[in-house]
């Protein structure tokens, strides 16, 4: 096997079976995976200014051998890689025994260090004016391609979304999978509930799709405005990912898929999956915070973009706050506040109206409300439910239910109601008291109009 020093890709292709050394730009790289005996194996695709894009099999016995790419577009520097054809296809092989690499930012005109090596590797005197090159020529060229990415807001379907997020949180969920809180600041779009109102009190909604962390310090760091959406990771090489994955920083995420569950939106990231680190000042970051910092200044922008332009007149308040979320509401460090909030009424216990009351006359009403950046229980209780239920008779008290849940109807005049049909509840305004000591929230100054 001979030995050739630096080629460029187009010479290294016709060197099959060679011991050659590369520098090239980054196009694409998979996840970690293990080999059907005890390694560990990634798939890049390198490409330089000679030839079309290669790809490069890298086989390490630890998976902190394998190179860690910050993002695409970084350069490469591999070592004593061997050239390999396969019907025709020609790749180069990786090998553990004996290979070595560098990594470099691809866009640093003036950083020459490697960000990661592995302990065999020389450098040579000529590295940097070729990675200079390949910098110069990436800067010049399109071969870099990324797709569109969409905020939280924009999706509308249960299918692979690219994402630019900031990741908020990391933890082990009670399954034992890791998940990420990650956010990018709007309101990912509410969905249709399709559980019956009546079978709430023995198959109640959740309230998270994952439980909320634990940690009261680490919830009241997250962001008060814009959908916190969770995201498991069903993959193997967790050690992989949680040393990419970085609290507070922003990434992109490629190929995630959305699911529902219980009217939930929460993401699971596959080994179809791929993950990139994106600077602070890139331009898709900027663009989010400063959306973000628009919306936690102002009063009318706290409300949930999706009940614009204004809620249902379904219910009045006689409350004088700003407009908070029920992340404000999660959050909030005081004894006793008040909130003024729009949501969506989507359970509530017990469900016949003929029980609202208990055998002494006193309301007593659990509602569950979900708004863009949380689901909570609150309560009508007593002298503040005989407000809520505006003094309404039992036959308008059940429409105005029906009506405040989003139960569907099959006419205009509402009389009919569609048999398994989705509920979409309308957002409409509501007031409501914490007592943090409790954990209760109550509906106060508010009531349905008949």
């Amino acid at each position: 096997m001979v030995y050739r020093r630096f080629l460029c890709i187009k010479d290294a292709v016709a060197s099959i079976n060679d011991k050659v050394d590369l520098i090239a730009v980054i196009l694409n790289f998979s996840l970690p995976q293990t080999t059907r005996g005890t390694d560990y194996v990634c798939k890049l695709k390198i490409i330089d200014e000679s030839h079309p894009e290669i790809p490069v099999h890298v086989f390490a016995q630890e998976i902190d051998h394998l190179p860690f790419v910050a993002a695409v577009g970084d350069i490469i520097h591999l070592s004593r890689v061997v050239m390999r054809i396969h019907e025709g296809d020609v790749y180069a092989i990786f090998n553990k025994k004996f290979s070595s690499f560098a990594l470099y930012d691809g866009k640093d005109v003036e950083n020459f260090q490697p960000y990661q090596v592995l302990l065999r590797y020389e450098a040579r005197k000529h590295d940097a004016m070729i990675i200079a090159g390949l910098r110069k020529w990436l800067a010049s060229s399109h071969v870099i391609d990324e797709p569109n990415f969409s905020l939280l807001e924009e999706i509308n379907e249960v299918g692979l979304v690219n994402l630019v997020c900031k990741v908020l949180h990391i933890c082990k969920t009670t399954d034992d999978k890791w998940m990420a809180f990650i956010w990018d600041g709007t309101d990912a779009p509410p969905i249709s509930i399709y559980k019956k109102p009546e079978d709430e009190e023995h198959n109640p909604l959740p309230l998270h799709f994952k439980p909320l962390p634990s940690s009261g310090h680490v919830l009241h760091t997250f962001p008060t405005v814009g959908t916190i959406l969770r995201l498991i990771f069903d993959v193997e090489c967790m050690p992989y990912i949680l040393q990419l994955l970085k609290v507070c920083q922003w990434f992109k995420l490629f190929c995630v898929e959305c699911k529902l569950h219980e009217g939930l939106w929460y993401g699971v990231f596959t080994s179809y999956s791929k993950i990139r680190d994106i600077p602070n000042v890139d331009i898709l970051i900027l663009e989010r915070q400063s959306n973000y910092d628009c919306r936690s200044l102002g009063n009318l922008d706290r409300m949930p973009s999706w009940s614009c332009p204004w809620p249902s007149k379904i219910t009045e308040v006689n409350c004088s706050a700003p407009f908070a979320t029920l992340m404000d509401v999660l959050t909030c460090q005081k004894v006793r506040k008040k909130f003024r909030c729009v949501i969506r009424f989507v359970a509530v216990i017990p469900w016949r109206v003929e029980d609202f009351r208990s055998p002494d006359g006193v309301y007593r009403v659990k509602f569950t409300l979900e708004d863009p950046t949380a689901r909570i229980h609150a309560y009508s209780y007593a002298e503040d439910g005989e407000k809520f239920f505006n003094g309404l008779s039992t036959g308008g008290l059940k429409r105005k239910l029906k009506e405040l849940l989003g139960v569907p109807k099959s006419d205009d005049d509402g009389q009919e109601e569609i048999e398994g049909g989705a509920r979409n509840p309308p957002w409409v305004q509501c007031c409501l008291k914490s007592h943090s000591i409790k954990w209760r929230r109550w509906i106060f100054d508010t009531k349905l109009v008949g």
